[in-house]
């Protein structure tokens, strides 16, 4: 049972601590918290939630807390320098899609979802100090991104210093036995130990799993933009399911599908890995056609059968960048950058200007890159 538990874990603090909380006979409080700084979860934060999928089959609670107060402040983890912040309004909003974004994973049926606006913000100014009061400076400074950085004598916030206090509270407030997160979350799970206790809980147990190396070699991220969201279109994740090289399956499968890589071509594991990806979110079926468009558009250079129309914006001439970004999600540099290496297309023929006659666009295919396609409609 407890292999099952601790499956791909890292760390299970401290020693032994696991087996004593599930001596005590009665289902866990198993927390797991993501601060809502991108509109997705995407498969690499994805990995904490399976080990709560798997807390909960057998028989547990997960808590799932969405971090938008914490968000507000900022998680200076593996920062070499402050996280900038979100709007309120840009906050607010990735919090309504993460629960069901969660539920792709976890058991809705055994989840407790909690914001942690609902005790950090009813702090008055006492309370934030008598939470100081559970921590040192030295044990704050111990964590090594804010050491390189004192180090460097770069900048460190006061409110970088106070986020992982906020983050253990929530543990006070959930009352956890058992706190979820990736490698880089140690220190703040750890806290959470520290400040429950000094507020008369019984300490959690920590469990870290690793950070997932996307098809760059880097930690997958949705800053950077290496990353396949739960929610992206199935022949998006598929498509970057397909970029994973040939050296990363072996820890792709034993993280993501936690099983071993079959035997046989590399490609046929990279087709399995991605319509698994696929199946988890929308099902085999959605599965089977991002496969045959794979095929089709990316593997044998063709269009997709099916083609998405798009209105065209208003105004003459259409401004590409902006074009791409509203039919593609691109950002403005991204677009830029991919008209001026001859990335996009309107029926079939490259464009490098930044601004086409309207005319030119009307009932025209648009295509950047190779696998993003739109037809281009007039609005009525």
């Amino acid at each position: 049972m407890i292999e099952k538990l601790t499956r791909n874990a890292v760390d299970v603090l401290p020693a032994g601590g696991l087996e004593q909380k599930l001596e005590l006979g009665r289902p866990l409080r198993v927390k797991l918290g993501i601060d809502v700084t991108s509109p997705d979860i995407h498969v690499g934060r994805g990995i904490p939630l399976q080990r709560m999928r798997a807390f909960q089959d057998a028989g547990h609670i997960g808590v799932f807390i969405v971090g938008d107060y914490t968000t507000r402040i900022g998680d200076p983890s593996g920062r070499s320098a402050e996280r900038p912040i979100l709007s309120d309004e840009e906050i607010d909003a990735n919090a309504k899609t993460y629960v069901e974004q969660a539920f792709q994973i976890v058991d809705r049926d055994k989840t407790e979802v909690r914001f942690n606006s609902e005790w950090l913000a009813k702090l008055d100014f006492a309370d934030v100090i008598r939470l100081t009061r559970t921590t040192t400076m030295a044990q704050i400074l111990e964590r090594d991104d804010f050491s390189k950085r004192m180090a460097a004598q770069e900048p460190i916030s006061v409110s970088e210093l106070l986020y992982p206090l906020m983050q253990a509270y929530d543990s006070v407030a959930v009352e956890a036995d058992v706190e979820l997160g990736g490698t880089d979350q140690l220190y703040n799970l750890l806290a959470g130990r520290t400040v429950m206790q000094a507020y008369g809980l019984e300490p959690q147990v920590v469990l870290t799993t690793p950070l997932l190396l996307s098809w760059d070699g880097e930690k997958m991220s949705s800053s950077v933009g290496n990353n396949i969201p739960l929610t992206a279109p199935p022949e998006e994740q598929f498509g970057r399911a397909m970029r994973i090289p040939d050296s990363q399956l072996d820890e792709w499968y034993r993280l993501v599908l936690e099983r071993d890589v079959p035997a046989g071509e590399p490609m046929d594991a990279k087709l399995q890995l991605a319509r698994a990806i696929v199946g988890r979110s929308y099902g085999e079926e959605a599965a089977t056609r991002a496969e045959a468009h794979f095929t089709r558009v990316v593997r044998e250079g063709q269009a997709p059968d099916e083609v998405r129309e798009i209105p065209l914006p208003d105004g003459d001439p259409v401004h590409l960048p902006a074009l791409l970004a509203s039919a593609f999600g691109l950002s403005t540099s991204e677009a830029r950058r991919l008209i001026g290496q001859g990335g996009l297309k309107l029926d079939g023929v490259a464009v490098t200007d930044l601004d086409v006659p309207r005319a030119e666009l009307v009932d025209a295919t648009l295509q950047a890159g190779k696998r993003r396609f739109a037809k281009l409609r007039q609005t009525a």
